[in-house]
């Protein structure tokens, strides 16, 4: 069935719900370039300003899928991924993989770049020297076979509508529409095979979602449409007001979730790695301990394995940046504030990400947190750490910090990491 394209145009614009056939024509023909880049730009505007059912959400996401392929995951044993919203610090993956593969599950974790002030999974993987990021699907299924986790860029021909929308929503001032959004997160997911999904939604100001109405609403958008698909779902909202950890960039993410699997690191990245395995296990029907399998050192085993496996070296030394400046407290008192955007942009701005996708990123680039809200801190004492080869980039790095942390006489009340839970 075919449709002119101005005609789904107005009856979004004016407020309807989209047929399935319409649905179903208007993504096809938009990835086969019979619908044009304006004529889209115009849907997904009217998309972001009126909204989409439940209905419609689930009926573009399928189409989504359906545009390209889906893998089938016969490795042995459940599988189960996890995707985050993006945050500042956040490594989560890095740790959270080899432990889930230890506890008995197999973890296909297809990941993107950073962009912005968000870091990128594979940018951090890439900072250890030999690990290579792109596998062939035959690649993907005997890791996982052997391993039980693989770190990977999504493979060629997994849901390339959601390719060239995505590029698109990102010059239109439409990347905020949660339809879009939540349609272009499980397109993905959905098409990569996996029998489980759990998300991490976050919130606050290093997230794209700020208010915790705008990420339960994406959460339960996401979870409707995984429920519409067969998967076991669940999205759990976790706080990125403050930096996740104490290490923001590529190869210092790399060097703390190590920490983390070889028993130590930041109390906050152990919490949100264990929270998210327990849920991912629950979902994927495995019953294991994971802060015991953390313990055994099981998981950092895993780890050494699945890097060796993509070429990369797991006891290499790590790229460090070569400049590094340091901020220093200026009076006594308690660190009552440290703002995640403000340091997502200080890294971004020293080189750890990227302003546009083909951008380079230096691996030893980032800002080290050397205290975080609720610490005791003295005048003259290090709070960060900017780290870089291009001492240049400094200045702007600091312009970003400026107000985005404070000291005060009383220590701040503690806020939950992880708010809440919403399944499938």
């Amino acid at each position: 069935m075919s449709f002119a394209a101005v005609d789904v145009i107005r009856a979004k614009r004016d407020g309807g719900v989209l047929s399935d056939e319409q649905i179903d024509w208007v993504v096809d023909a938009y990835t086969k370039g019979v619908v044009a880049d304006e004529q889209m730009s115009a849907l997904a505007m009217a998309i972001l300003l009126n909204g989409m059912t439940p209905a419609e959400t689930a009926r573009w996401t399928r189409a989504m899928v359906q545009s390209g392929v889906r893998l089938s995951l016969d490795v042995g044993r459940p599988t189960v991924d996890k995707h985050s919203t993006g945050g500042v610090g956040d490594k989560i993956t890095l740790p959270l993989a080899p432990l889930v593969a230890a506890c008995g599950a197999a973890v296909p974790q297809l990941s993107g770049r950073g962009l912005g002030h968000t870091g990128g999974t594979l940018d951090k993987l890439e900072s250890i020297p030999g690990w290579r990021a792109q596998l062939s699907v035959d690649e993907v299924t005997e890791q996982l076979r052997s391993v039980g986790a693989v770190i990977c860029a999504a493979t060629e021909g997994l849901a390339p509508a959601d390719k060239k929308l995505y590029a698109l929503r990102d010059v239109t001032g439409t990347v905020e529409a949660i339809p879009l959004i939540a349609s272009s997160i499980m397109s993905k997911k959905i098409a990569e095979g996996a029998e489980a999904l759990v998300l991490d939604v976050k919130v606050g100001s290093g997230a794209f979602m700020k208010t915790e109405e705008q990420a339960r609403a994406l959460a339960q958008a996401l979870v409707s449409i995984g429920v519409d698909h067969g998967l076991a779902i669940s999205a759990v909202l976790t706080d990125m007001n403050v930096p996740l950890g104490r290490a923001v960039g590529n190869a210092v993410e790399v060097a703390e979730s190590v920490d983390v699997l070889r028993g130590s690191g930041p109390a906050d990245v152990v919490e949100l790695t264990l929270a998210l395995a327990a849920e991912m296990l629950a979902r994927a029907g495995v019953s294991a301990d994971p802060a015991a399998v953390l313990a055994s050192g099981e998981a950092y085993e895993v780890w050494c394995r699945m890097i060796r496996a993509q070429g990369g070296d797991p006891e290499a030394p790590l790229p460090v940046g070569a400049h590094k400046h340091v901020v220093e407290a200026p009076s006594d008192g308690y660190l009552v504030s440290l703002d995640a955007y403000a340091v997502g942009v200080a890294a971004w701005r020293l080189g750890a990400g990227r302003a546009r996708k083909e951008d380079a990123v230096q691996a030893g680039a980032g800002v080290m947190c050397l205290a975080k809200p609720g610490d005791r801190v003295a005048e003259g004492q290090p709070l960060l750490e900017l780290r870089t080869d291009t001492p240049e980039l400094v200045p702007a790095a600091l312009a970003a910090l400026e107000g985005g942390w404070s000291i005060g006489d009383e220590a701040p009340a503690g806020r939950p990491l992880v708010i809440d839970t919403i399944r499938g």
